[in-house]
């Protein structure tokens, strides 16, 4: 006992040191007026009922329904290769790296292509005057009506990947003899689908969900690298990290993270109320 405790000290003191500690730090801070420097004055709820009020910080939600939107977008896709590419097709190992390959790539270096990709006369542009589509160029990045659409298009391209990996490792653990005897009393594939597959990998699809919801209330990079949070991109993370960094408001912005924490708690109790694996 004494040997075991012994090596837990180390872990437990670091886990203590950089986990714990900073969320009570940031618990007490969203209950002041700290900007980082002069004394903490205690101010209540006054900083989330700030966060829920004002416009400009409540508005931050609205940008993250976008990526609530294509994280269903970015699943279905998944799901839809993973399932096709888990029976017989040619090439399938090419597909497969190409569909994974972005997921490979570093988060800075695709908000920087596709920075080029959706400038005026860039490559989205080319293609589309090329196909004959012309009339349908814009300011992808300029417009405030289209540019968060843009920017969860490419979070769409760039984590697609992964549920697509997830699915397609959890759909190949399913016994080839059930796909066999479904064939023989005449089971097509979408009835494969739906009634061998879908079931058997339906805590994958919860889990991915969660996932998904998650890192659409906490998306920040590849909008922060392509826009700065400009033209009402600005995502609840990136409206954080300003209202921390740029405006010095330490205690407002550890209000929208405790904010934040208590929504992917809340999805996560949700998911496992409700999609549990004994169920």
């Amino acid at each position: 006992m004494v040997i075991i405790v012994t090596f837990l000290i180390v872990p437990l003191t670091l886990l203590g040191t950089f986990s714990f500690l900073p969320v009570a730090n940031m618990f007490w801070y969203s209950f002041t007026d700290w900007n980082g420097f002069s004394e903490k004055n205690f101010i209540g709820l006054e900083n989330y009922i700030t966060v829920f009020t004002d416009p400009e910080y409540f508005q931050v939600f609205t940008v993250s329904l976008y990526y609530f939107v294509a994280t269903f977008a970015q699943m279905g896709l998944a799901l839809y290769f993973a399932t096709i590419l888990s029976f017989k097709v040619r090439m399938k190992n090419f597909f497969k790296g190409v569909i994974f390959f972005p997921y490979l790539l570093n988060g800075v270096a695709i908000g920087f292509m596709f920075l080029l990709f959706f400038q005026p006369d860039g490559g989205l542009d080319t293609v589309l005057t090329f196909i004959g589509l012309g009339d349908l160029t814009a300011h992808w990045l300029g417009n405030p009506d289209i540019i968060n659409i843009s920017l969860a298009g490419t979070s769409v391209w760039r984590y697609m990947g992964f549920n697509f990996i997830i699915f397609l490792g959890a759909i190949s653990s399913i016994p080839n003899e059930i796909y066999e005897a479904a064939e023989i009393d005449g089971a097509n594939r979408w009835h494969q689908f739906r009634y061998i597959i879908l079931p058997s990998i339906k805590i994958i699809v919860s889990l991915n969900l969660i996932l998904a919801i998650s890192g659409a209330l906490s998306a920040f990079e590849i909008p922060y690298i392509m826009t700065g949070g400009s033209n009402g991109s600005a995502t609840f993370v990136i409206q954080t990290v300003d209202t921390a960094f740029k405006y010095g408001k330490i205690g407002l912005a550890s209000a929208m993270a405790v904010i934040l924490l208590f929504i992917v708690v809340i999805v996560t109790a949700v998911q496992r109320k409700f999609f549990s694996e004994e169920d």
